[in-house]
């Protein structure tokens, strides 16, 4: 499903994850991913969906659940969609690569939980003064 080294990672940083199949997408779901600073949470569940193809197919979009949400009562950028997934309600946060972002043979999960985290940082309250 996932490459060797995708697999190796995901257990060392998140050993309560999980991969799943669902209307031919892979699924990650990564429990209580930090979020960092600046939300009304610490953490929230993190899910992934790659397209079939992955890693020479680029990651698009993630999802949280629950959502996550600014304290401000602010909303965050291309957040407000809501979708049902391995059973479950997710806040879809839209994000997309731009051409060449993604390396085919390259670059891994472990570069785009970095984008996450970057989005996320420049999503909190403290990023926007």
């Amino acid at each position: 499903m996932l490459p060797t080294h995708d697999m190796e990672y995901l257990a060392e940083i998140a050993p309560g994850h999980s991969v799943s199949s669902e209307a031919g997408m892979i699924c990650v779901v990564i429990p209580g991913f930090e979020l960092g600073g600046g939300f009304d949470a610490t953490q929230s569940d993190l899910m992934l969906r790659l397209a079939p193809g992955y890693p020479d197919v680029p990651p698009d979009m993630w999802w949280f659940s629950p959502p996550v949400r600014r304290p401000d009562n602010q909303t965050i950028r291309a957040t407000e969609a809501r979708e049902h997934h391995l059973g479950r309600d997710w806040q879809r946060w839209s994000r997309h690569l731009t051409p060449g972002q993604w390396r085919s043979g390259v670059d891994s999960l472990q570069g785009f939980l970095a984008i996450i985290r970057r989005e996320l940082a420049a999503a909190a309250p403290c990023a926007a003064a």
